[in-house]
């Protein structure tokens, strides 16, 4: 039988995901008598956890929630993700929270196992932000993201299955250099062993990274950073739309705004032209509509479509 404390927090654990327990099964789930359970259930609301009791027959419990919020118990999978969320939140990628994500993140640091921290660190020391104020996308595991940080950290060729957009599969070994996040999306620059090349890698698009024990001397990167490489390429890749928009308001006041997705032009005190290219046309719609002005599209007409059709499903909202 496990100790008190550990089953403590094995109990607490199973409770958490807020499901209703029969107090047999949780008895036998944990290798103890439903008296015990009980003993154990008490140790935990002293300690504020408000645990709701049925009686009877078929009874049993469930974590309710309470006005306060006791001690949280999570998996070393779930304490790397939360690091990882206030890491992207105290880079400012949402705005009001960057200071208490970071006050945050050094407590959670501060409190975790050696072995969690050591990657912690690693993915916060081998990331470079890059912008785009907007966070990126869920779907990466954290495992994946820590693996590669620690590579890059400790100079360690890395080996990986890779998914390129032609959906063609590869299998690379690389010398990785930094993670990216930039945009939506992490992205890993390294040196391409196969291709004798640098390259930046998608990370949704990276699977199964595996170490591989041999070092490397790290080599110069051919960018001022990380960031600036992952962003030429995307520049250079082929973009389908380019659009041309009139907007009825100051270019310093649109500036502010959109300034880092698209190239402003002033016209007149009042007007500005901004010029975009995009590969999808949600990123226009959704930066034309925090301009809070009026606005005309010059090029393309399929983004004067998407907007009506957008138009149409918001007014109908209820």
């Amino acid at each position: 039988m496990a100790n008190t404390s550990t089953r403590t927090l094995r109990l607490l654990s199973l409770l958490q995901t807020h499901r209703y327990w029969p107090g047999g099964e949780l008895a036998d789930r944990l290798g103890v008598s439903v008296r015990t359970l009980r003993r154990d259930i008490d140790r935990l609301r002293e300690l504020g956890y408000p645990v709701a009791a049925q009686r009877g027959v078929d009874g049993g419990y469930q974590l309710a929630a309470g006005a306060a919020l006791p001690p949280l118990v999570v998996d070393d999978e779930e304490a790397v993700a939360l690091a990882i969320g206030l890491h992207t939140a105290a880079q400012g990628a949402i705005d009001g929270i960057a200071e208490s994500s970071v006050r945050a993140l050094a407590k959670i640091v501060q409190v975790m196992p050696a072995r969690l921290r050591r990657r912690v660190e690693a993915l916060r020391t081998m990331t470079v932000p890059a912008g785009w104020g907007t966070p990126p996308r869920t779907g990466i595991e954290p495992d994946v993201l820590t693996t590669v940080a620690l590579t890059c950290r400790d100079s360690e060729r890395l080996r990986f299955s890779y998914t390129a957009a032609d959906k063609a599969r590869t299998d690379r070994q690389v010398e990785p250099h930094r993670l990216v996040c930039l945009g939506r999306r992490w992205y890993l620059v390294a040196y391409d062993l196969t291709r004798h090349d640098w390259r930046s890698f998608r990370l949704d698009r990276l699977t199964d990274p595996q170490p591989t024990g041999t070092r490397f001397r790290p080599r110069d990167l051919p960018a001022t950073d990380a960031a600036e490489f992952v962003r030429t390429g995307l520049t250079n890749l082929p973009r389908p739309y380019r659009v041309e928009v009139l907007i009825d308001a100051p270019a310093a006041t649109v500036r502010d705004r959109i300034g880092r997705w698209a190239t402003i032009e002033e016209i007149d005190p009042q007007r500005c032209r901004i010029h975009m290219t995009t590969d999808s046309l949600d990123w226009p719609t959704l930066a034309l509509g925090t301009l809070d002005s009026t606005f005309h599209i010059i090029h393309p007409p399929e983004l004067l479509t998407q907007i009506h059709t957008w138009g149409t499903r918001f007014t109908q909202a209820n």
